[in-house]
């Protein structure tokens, strides 16, 4: 196999949003830290490891329904039962393992990059669902944009990623750049996906050899295990809920970080989420029934006008009095730099740059509806500055009501210099950087773990710490 279907590509980004990065990386206070070749390098690492899937799957388990071992239990056998049921896939052992460090967080190895070998028949897919089969998922109809011209159920074919954007659906003989995520089985002929009256649904390959090896977790233990990266299950521990408290989720789709916050106060209190797109909305709603979360309450409402000044409001749904909650949560908008795997990012730099002023007018209004003595936590999925620490630097400056905490758990790197902020404010933060635990020779299937057998869940734990996607973390408390 070729090398560049071994190891992808590094990420592909328009030219300014690349130069932007790269200083945001060589920064001067960096520069005044390390040497431009160190500093150079981990820019090139982050650019290659964000085309690469995370090395492990974490999975958030339901331990306010039933204990961590019962569930790793369950996850174990439904998994086996999977295997058994696809004929065609190999009979790989399901490794399972509870992180040492966090209570309710359960992990799996990814195997790859296995030795694939490519078939001649070839289905290109948008860059979106290749991701999302490194991750363990099948092909699902709408995401594929070519086949071959008499493809057939049962057909077996070679799955590539479409890198640039240029596939068009219905396309026959695709010439542009892609690249190979493994093969599947046609689960439907090419008239039933691209000549169909209506909304073509359902899986229509059937990943047999995916290039990276992760169960699939599809109908599987639905009210028990929740796929979700291990930042955002770290996010819910940092913000410390206790039962009894009233929370605010002030942009809450999909809902993970939601019902993980009810979850943790064991639904013995109020957690509101807020989010301004209905049909998300309602998706948090089917959750936290699924998972018998009865203290949630979501609305539809844009968070910037989620105060109001009126005192005598009713607080049953915003807007809201100032100081209405204990916690609040703000996961903000952002330019999603961080998320892993991702091959090609299609915005420019004015697209990139938009967020910071939302997430000020956000930040606004957290403050406002937060109690005295209340904390507040602010997490982003990206890798810049401006939307991590220089947010955190304006924060300080504009709230002098608020100051730094430590985060429980720190399991991540501290903050990254560049936003003048000082040795001791940088060490409250939390920066899940993978770059600086990532290598390309693991990346190319060269390192021993963890496609061996781990003895014990600690070294994992490790790894899974650092190879995560791109994530910040601050907690502030209002005096």
């Amino acid at each position: 196999m070729p090398e560049e279907m071994s190891i992808f590509p590094r990420i592909a980004l328009k030219p300014e949003v690349h130069d932007y990065l790269r200083n945001v990386f060589i920064n001067k206070e960096v520069l005044a830290a390390v040497s431009q070749g160190e500093a150079e390098q981990r820019f090139q690492r982050l650019l290659s490891c964000l085309s690469h899937p995370p090395a492990l799957t974490c999975v958030r388990a339901s331990t306010h329904l039933a204990s961590l071992e019962e569930i790793q239990h369950r996850l174990g056998e439904e998994l086996k039962q999977q295997q058994k049921c696809d004929s065609q896939s190999e009979d790989i052992s399901v490794i399972i393992l509870p992180h040492p460090h966090i209570p309710d967080v359960l992990l799996l190895p990814v195997i790859g990059p296995r030795p694939v070998v490519q078939l001649t028949s070839e289905v290109i897919v948008g860059a979106q669902c290749g991701s999302a089969v490194l991750r363990g998922a099948h092909v699902f109809a709408p995401g594929i944009l070519a086949t071959p011209k008499f493809m057939k159920t049962g057909d077996a074919v070679s799955v590539f990623s479409d890198l640039e954007g240029k596939c068009t659906r219905g396309n026959k003989d695709f010439k542009g750049k892609k690249v190979f995520v493994g093969n599947g089985v046609a689960e439907m002929d090419r008239s039933g996906i691209f000549c169909s009256d209506e909304p073509v649904k359902g899986v229509g390959i059937r990943m047999v050899e995916p290039l990276y090896q992760s169960p699939s977790f599809d109908g599987v233990l639905p009210s028990l295990a929740f796929l979700q990266n291990l930042p955002s299950v770290v996010v819910g521990h940092v913000l410390g809920p206790r039962p009894g408290e009233r929370i605010l989720d002030m942009c809450a789709a999909p809902g993970g970080k939601t019902c993980h916050i009810a979850a943790l106060m064991r639904g013995q209190g109020e957690v509101v989420a807020l989010d301004k797109i209905r049909g998300k909305v309602e998706r948090i709603r089917q959750n936290a029934k699924a998972l018998h979360l009865d203290c949630i309450k979501a609305h539809c409402f844009n968070s910037i006008k989620a105060v109001c000044t009126d005192q005598a409001q009713d607080t049953e749904g915003p807007p809201f009095p100032p100081q209405s909650f204990d916690r609040v949560l703000l996961d903000a908008p952002c330019s999603g730099l961080g998320q892993r795997p991702s091959m090609v990012c299609t915005w420019n730099l004015k697209e990139i740059c938009s967020y910071q002023p939302l997430q000020r007018k956000l930040f606004h209004t957290a403050v406002r509806l937060l109690k005295r003595g209340g904390v507040l936590v602010y997490s982003t999925c990206t890798v810049t500055l401006a939307e991590n620490e220089e947010q955190v630097a304006w924060a300080l400056n504009t709230f002098p009501c608020l100051t730094l905490q430590p985060q429980e758990p720190h399991i991540g790197a501290e903050g990254m210099l560049g936003a003048g902020l000082s040795p001791e404010q940088l060490r409250l933060l939390q920066r899940f950087s993978p770059e600086l635990g990532w290598s390309a020779a693991e990346a190319r299937g060269e390192d021993d773990s963890p496609t061996e057998q781990p003895e014990s869940p600690t070294p994992l734990a490790h790894r899974a710490n650092k190879d995560t996607i791109g994530f910040f973390i601050a907690k502030f408390l209002k005096s």
